[in-house]
């Protein structure tokens, strides 16, 4: 059970990056529970409508790629005139494949850079002026790779580096009117990563037993994550990278079962 209430958002207006699929649709699912005006924005136009659709409460769906500061901008003008002044602003688009260094050609290199990155300036650059200020809650979607090397990910740990480094700067900068935070997801279940990463149960079987909690998290998880950072209960809260990763980047797990069998 959720301990926040059901109208907590209601009144305030939320738009999110990437929005239309994973981890940031629930986002915009469980922000629109709790009585948020949403607005979902994706490079698919029919995919977006789709998404407005299923999260109902007036949510509005629109077409832009972040990679395009002016597309972005104009999205964002739209929803605040639809749904008046951003309360919220997650920036969640990403784009990510396995690929050794040396294998990778600069374009591919920079398509990820300029999706994770450079979107997430411009979502959050974008939006400044749209704000509902004082008390306006940025979140940006980070990963791991930020902190933790990960053998062909190159171009996504540069570029989730990168995402950590603008919230931390962005939160001195903006500060106090405006409060810029991070979310970290580990391994959450039925997204497009997981499912390459352990396509069988015996793989995924082996890959929860290294995780503190024992399982993967759910979009759920990460969405209750980020209300708690949009509410007022995290209103002392700028310039944090909250994990939500049920303690996978603590450590190795399995290690403490291999420990008590020689117990």
């Amino acid at each position: 059970m959720s301990p926040f209430r059901d109208n907590l958002f209601a009144g305030k207006s939320a738009f999110i990056a990437g929005g239309t699929s994973g981890i940031n649709l629930g986002i915009a699912i469980r922000l629109a529970e709790l009585g948020a005006k949403v607005t979902v924005c994706g490079r698919d136009e029919d995919k977006a409508r789709r998404a407005a659709a299923t999260i109902g409460n007036g949510a509005l769906g629109l077409s832009a790629d972040v990679r395009d500061y002016e597309i972005v901008r104009s999205a964002m003008v739209q929803a605040h005139d639809t749904h008046g002044a951003l309360d919220i602003v997650i920036s969640g688009a990403a784009g990510n494949f396995l690929a050794p260094a040396l294998a990778m050609s600069a374009n591919a290199f920079a398509t990820v850079v300029d999706i994770d990155l450079n979107g997430t300036f411009n979502v959050f650059r974008g939006s400044h002026d749209l704000l509902n200020t004082p008390g306006a809650s940025l979140i940006a979607i980070t990963a791991g790779q930020a902190v933790n090397a990960m053998a062909l990910q190159s171009h996504a740990c540069a570029a989730k580096a990168g995402i950590n480094q603008l919230v931390r700067v962005l939160a001195l900068e903006w500060g106090p009117d405006v409060r810029v935070n991070g979310i970290s997801p580990g391994p959450i279940a039925d997204t497009e990563g997981m499912k390459r990463l352990a396509p069988d149960p015996a793989t995924r079987a082996a890959h929860e037993a290294r995780i503190a909690m024992k399982r993967w998290g759910t979009a759920r998880d990460v969405a209750e994550s980020a209300v708690f950072l949009c509410s007022d209960a995290a209103a002392y809260v700028t310039g944090t990278i909250l994990d939500c990763d049920g303690g996978s980047q603590v450590g190795d797990a399995s290690r403490l079962d291999m420990s008590r069998g020689l117990a």
